[in-house]
């Protein structure tokens, strides 16, 4: 019969499952990690697909609306405004279309204004004329981001993707 402690010690100075143990305490620390930078990636993916998409609006806004410089605060109503909110969400002007980013189902979250920028003289080119100052358009999106961690009930907190882009009229 061997003696208790010598079995204790031959325990001990068993190395056979260590590589087991160091992998089950590195694994979940190393998957937090790997799919942190996978959502962090896909945050940043969209932030720049709210960009774009903003500032393709205010490209297409700018030669839409007219020279003559009326401000609006914002612009609700006019068919140019609804293409623009259709352009900024779906990437075309009709109803329709598939959204740029995924739960960007509100185009309210998009907002198109007018302004007239009288702060100096612009009394050349396609501005002569104009005698209320130039007409400048401005689109803002304030878009909520899903995380991907959502999926696995982790986080519940909500971050908007926020994007703003001016461009100045050109007429329509």
């Amino acid at each position: 019969m061997t003696h208790p402690s010598s079995c204790m010690t031959s325990v001990l100075r068993c190395r056979r499952g260590s590589a087991a143990v160091e992998m089950a305490l590195i694994v979940p620390v190393f998957l937090f990690l790997a799919f942190g930078a996978v959502d962090l990636g896909n945050y940043f993916l969209s932030e720049h697909a709210v960009v774009v998409a903003v500032r393709d609006g205010a490209r297409y806004a700018a030669r839409r609306y007219p020279l003559a410089c009326t401000a609006t605060t914002n612009d609700t109503t006019s068919t140019t405004a609804m293409e623009v909110r259709n352009l900024v969400r779906t990437n075309t002007i009709a109803s329709g279309g598939q959204m740029r980013i995924n739960n960007w189902s509100d185009a309210s979250t998009i907002t198109v204004a007018i302004s007239c920028n009288t702060s100096g003289t612009y009394n050349t080119g396609i501005y002569t004329g104009v005698t209320n100052g130039v007409p400048i358009v401005t689109v803002t999106a304030s878009v909520p981001y899903t995380s991907l961690f959502n999926a696995f009930g982790f986080t519940t907190a909500s971050v908007n993707l926020n994007a703003q882009a001016q461009a100045s009229v050109m007429g329509a």
